[in-house]
């Protein structure tokens, strides 16, 4: 009886701290593997569509395994599950630093993206509850840890090999063995559980979590729509000098993050209706901005609203998740993030298709679009299904 209690007890600060952790550990390693893309190129002697081909399997890893992190969350529970997960995802980032041959890359990215897959829904679980628990907003703040993870990453890589001369290999070293403490730091205040996945295997999306779903679909295939577009979009229909071509999403990222580090306190002060669906129209306008500004200043202006305006979307999506009974919060997650990662999987090639069918106002235009239909879905979802 008592090992039942210890085990159930409720989450508190040190279960916060561990959670926001592993969003950094997250964040930090894709960060950390985005600068060995080129180099893994080279090592392999590839050319561009087939190292298109070769990162595509990061996708599908991550899609292979989002649905059924849910239930392994449930039979090992979080802790487990993410430090073994954190543990193997830097352990790969060092494989992806020394391979040279094509038919042990395939595995590994395979392994790669379906390790990143499973912490991003795992720990999201884990978030969802620690909230709950909590009876107040950290969704997203936790969410911008991921974010802070990111720019650490990238930033460190390149102070470690741009100013004290170190081989990407030892720089890679140093990246995975702080991943590796900070994971063992999180994993004694991480869950031993994870929810209830109702006695079901894979995470199938039904009723309210579809339209949660779609809303996170929409939003991830316009984050990785201004990723692999927005240099473009500067470089090639406005002319800017190529670089430039980094800054569209530099301004993007740095928004985000902004917002998302006061994103709880702004959902308490403002509702998170006001936020959603305010925050979709600010970047729908951001969107226009972008498209039909002549000054650069205002243009940048238009990147950075568009960061504002989808910041919080996610989190407080994911923050209501805890409040519906449709799904377990086991399988509801893992049907969500695999949505929204075919988003981010999707955006890049629909908005290449369109660009080069029209052009690349028209998919600029389209992104617009799909972002105002993100908010009248979100303006459904509070008005007629959670009330």
């Amino acid at each position: 009886m008592y090992f039942v209690i210890s085990e159930k007890k409720q989450p508190g600060v040190p279960e916060q701290h561990a959670t926001r952790a592993i969003f950094f550990v997250g964040g930090f390693g894709a960060a950390s593997w985005a600068p060995l893309v080129p180099l893994l190129k080279a090592r392999l002697g590839i050319a561009e569509d087939v190292l298109g081909m070769l990162l595509l399997c990061i996708g599908i890893g991550s899609l292979l395994t989002m649905p059924l992190s849910g239930a392994a969350a449930v039979r090992l529970g979080c802790r487990k599950v993410l430090t073994a997960a954190g543990l193997v995802y830097a352990v790969l980032l060092l494989l992806l630093c020394t391979v040279s041959s094509f038919g042990m890359a395939v595995p590994l990215l395979l392994i790669f993206g379906a390790t990143m897959g499973c912490i991003d829904v795992v720990v999201n679980i884990q978030a969802v509850i620690v909230e709950k628990a909590a009876g107040h907003r950290l969704m997203s703040g936790m969410h911008a840890l991921w974010s802070v993870g990111g720019f650490a990453g990238a930033g460190l890589f390149g102070i470690w090999v741009g100013t004290f001369s170190l081989t990407p290999l030892l720089s890679t070293i140093i990246a995975a063995a702080i991943m590796v403490l900070v994971t063992l730091a999180a994993s004694r205040h991480l869950l031993p559980y994870g929810g209830d996945a109702g006695g079901k295997l894979l995470a199938l999306p039904k009723g309210i979590v579809t339209f949660v779903g779609i809303i996170a679909c929409i939003a991830f295939l316009v984050e990785g729509a201004i990723m692999d577009w927005g240099g473009v979009f500067l470089t090639t229909v406005r002319h800017f000098d190529m670089s430039l071509a980094g800054t569209a999403f530099t301004v993007f990222s740095a928004a985000m993050l902004t917002m998302r580090l006061f994103g709880d306190w702004t959902v308490q002060k403002l509702g998170q209706e006001r936020v959603v669906i305010g925050g979709s129209l600010l970047a729908v306008a951001g969107f226009l901005l972008v498209i039909f500004a002549a000054e650069p200043a205002l243009l940048y202006l238009g990147f950075f609203a568009i960061g504002i305006g989808c910041a919080n979307v996610v989190p407080v999506f994911f923050s209501l998740l805890g409040k519906q009974r449709v799904m377990p919060i086991s399988l509801a997650v893992p049907a969500v993030s695999t949505l929204g990662y075919l988003g981010i999987l999707m955006g890049p090639a629909v908005i290449g298709f369109i660009a080069h069918q029209t052009s690349l106002y028209t998919a600029f235009g389209l992104l617009a679009f799909l972002v105002l239909l993100q908010s009248i879905i979100a303006a459904y979802v509070y008005r007629h299904i959670l009330d």
